[in-house]
This record gives C-alpha cells, sequence and structure tokens, in this order.
C-alpha cells in the first residue's frame, strides 16, 4: 500500500517487487504537490473561503467572491432566466477574473425534474430527458450521449460541475426521490453511474454523487427532518453499491444528504454526522471531497443554530459546505478556527483535498 500526504494511491508491483507507479497515480502525487505550494500561500480567510461553494446571490455577485475567496457558485434557473449565452458566460467569467484561484461553477441538471439550464430555449430547444426517460428510449447509449450533450453545453458556458449524478436506489414510484433516479435496482443504477460519471471525466466536467448514504424512501428534507428506519445490512447490499462503483474510478465529490439514518447515528442528520463521514472514508474508502447538501434547508435548520451550522459540519467531516447564507457562515468557521473549536491543519486537509479536485478538472493549473 502506497501512501502520500495521508492519501492512500493505488500501485502495482512487479516481479522484482519493484513498485510501479501508474500515470494517473504520478498525476495525483503532482496535484498533491502543486495544492500544498498553493496552500502555503493562503490565509486562513482564503482557505475558509475554498470550502465554501454557495448559493450566487443576485446582487454583489462579483464583490461577494474576493470578500470572502468562494471556493464556488451554484447556479440556479434564475441566473439563466432572460438571458443569452453570451451574457451568461460573460457573467461566468467575471466571477473567474475576481477570484484568485479559479471557482467551481455548478449547477444542478440532472435531467428530468432537476434542470436550470435547460429550463430555457435559449440554451436547449427541449428540457434534458430523465435517467428513466433516457434508458427507456436508448439504453447505455443514449444516456452516455445525452451526458456527453450536457457537459458540451455547460463547458461551452463556463460551468465545470454539474451537481449530479442522482445515485439512489428506488424502485417504488411513490418515493419521493424516484423521479431523479433511474427506477431501477442497485445493480442497474451502479452500471448508470459509472456510465454516467465516465463520459464528465472524459470531458472534464466536474460530478458530485448523490445523496449519500443512499434518500431510500424518506421523505423531502427541503421541508423538515427525514428519518431513515432501515438497516445498515440494507444500505450494505444496495444503496452503498452506486456509490462504490465510482469512488475508486473518478468521482470527485460525494455528497451527504441531510436524512437522519437511524442506524449509522441516530441523533444527528448524516450532513453533519461523524459517524456516517467516518462510513465513508473508512468503509468505502473515499479521499476526495466530501460535501454537505445545503444548510439553509429546513431539515438543518430546525436542527441546529443557524450561526453553527457549518462549524458542526467541519467538525463532522464535510469538506466543502453548501449553503446560502454564507455569509453567516464563514465568518463562524473562521472564529472556529481562531478560538481553537477547528483545528487549522482539518481545515488544510479540506482545503488540500479541494485544490486537488480543481486541479484534476484543469480549473486551476
Amino acid at each position: 500500500m502506497l501512501w502520500y500526504n495521508g492519501k492512500n494511491l493505488k500501485y502495482e508491483v512487479d516481479k522484482s517487487e519493484k513498485i510501479i507507479v501508474s500515470d494517473p497515480v504520478k498525476e495525483e502525487i503532482s496535484n498533491i504537490e502543486k495544492a500544498r505550494e498553493i496552500l502555503n500561500e493562503m490565509s486562513l480567510e482564503e482557505k475558509v473561503g475554498q470550502m465554501f461553494i454557495v448559493r450566487c446571490l443576485q446582487e454583489n455577485d462579483v464583490q461577494l467572491i474576493s470578500k470572502y475567496h468562494l471556493g464556488g457558485y451554484i447556479l440556479f434557473g434564475r441566473d439563466f432566466k432572460n438571458k443569452t449565452q453570451e451574457e451568461v458566460s460573460s457573467n461566468i467569467q467575471s466571477y473567474q477574473n475576481a477570484s484568485k484561484i479559479n471557482m467551481l461553477i455548478g449547477v444542478d441538471e440532472e435531467g428530468g425534474t432537476v434542470n436550470r439550464v435547460s429550463l430555457y430555449d435559449e440554451f436547449r430547444s427541449t428540457r434534458f430527458k430523465s435517467p428513466q426517460d433516457l434508458y427507456k428510449a436508448g439504453g447505455w447509449d443514449l444516456i452516455a450521449q445525452d451526458t456527453e450533450e450536457k457537459a458540451i453545453l455547460l463547458k461551452s458556458l463556463g460551468i465545470n460541475l454539474n451537481m449530479a449524478p442522482v445515485c439512489d436506489v428506488s424502485t417504488n414510484p411513490s418515493d419521493y426521490i424516484y423521479k431523479r433516479t433511474l427506477g431501477k435496482d442497485a445493480k442497474l443504477t451502479s452500471q448508470y453511474v459509472q456510465k454516467v460519471v465516465g463520459v464528465m471525466n472524459e470531458n472534464k466536467l466536474g460530478c458530485v454523487l448523490k445523496h449519500f448514504p443512499g434518500y431510500g424512501n424518506n421523505s423531502d428534507t427541503h421541508t423538515g427532518i427525514a428519518y431513515d428506519h432501515r438497516s445498515y445490512e440494507s444500505f450494505a447490499k444496495n444503496d452503498f453499491l452506486p456509490f462504490i462503483s465510482r469512488i475508486d474510478g473518478g468521482a470527485g465529490a460525494v455528497l451527504v444528504s441531510h436524512n437522519i439514518v437511524e442506524c449509522m447515528d441516530s441523533k444527528y442528520p448524516a450532513s453533519l454526522s461523524l459517524k456516517v463521514h467516518q462510513i465513508l472514508r473508512e468503509d468505502l474508502n473515499f479521499d476526495g471531497v466530501i460535501m454537505t447538501d445545503d444548510l439553509y434547508m429546513d431539515a438543518i435548520q430546525q436542527y441546529t443554530k443557524a450561526k453553527q451550522a457549518a462549524v458542526v459540519a467541519v467538525l463532522s467531516g464535510n469538506d466543502m459546505i453548501c449553503c446560502t447564507d454564507f455569509e453567516i457562515q464563514i465568518p463562524a468557521v473562521i472564529e472556529a478556527v481562531k478560538n481553537g473549536t477547528i483545528s487549522e491543519s482539518k481545515i488544510d486537509e479540506s482545503v488540500i483535498r479541494i485544490l486537488c479536485w480543481k486541479l484534476s478538472l484543469g480549473i486551476v493549473e
């Protein structure tokens, strides 16, 4: 087993028992070294800012980037409504110009019920179809074709991250998450995730596997706490499999849900649970970026004090924080580092992962 700066890297051993480091591993080691060089030049405020990928506000969107040193923006439908492709590209370029370290620019363009860009004819004549409709109409070939078209469109606008694919296993049409999934069992859902992430990687478009540890039949956490009563065995045999299918093959990030999964942690939502993050790191061997779902959702707002949400999220093991109220959350995390609640070494570990992800996508060079 080869370790480099705390990362478990693959290698091969020839007959003479010499370690042969593959080209992907060489690239990863190179990215870690570059990331450390960048980190060494960053202030605490810059490092904490990198850990936030936030909803792009409609006012002062450019000024806020340099003020808070933001790691990324997530764009929504309103950021494309009544705009031309040129206007969107120009806006995104202005964000990059304002940032010392190039930003992740993300959207939720899942297809089907969740689209941001293809809602509008200016960007595509029809909305991207759901995974279920694509699979029914043309199987894996059509899914690959759709993923590539999506990647080309998003990258042409300056978007470098799609908050997809949905890895949740759901075969029951009455489930809240069902319409956003492939609607098939764990084996086929794993194949779907492998196909989509593979095409996204080929096109250097960032991906996020969501919603770990698997949404199941839980209710909508946008509107309140969802309790998951399933056994750990059911996760190990089903829900984990689509995540595992790409954790070991090119997934840059995993997004953790706000469900309270009782077999893993009966007290905290998964996104704020140290135990859930340990399972993802230690049992599933994920060494990329772990990201929260939006901390502004009701499921979290009901559970923790508003100013402490991001602090708890960092202490739980998240590298990137999705939130809308970042102007409250970022200062709270900085203060938590200064008063010793969060160690700066913990911040450094997360920022290294984020920078490595950006380097692998060509966002930072």
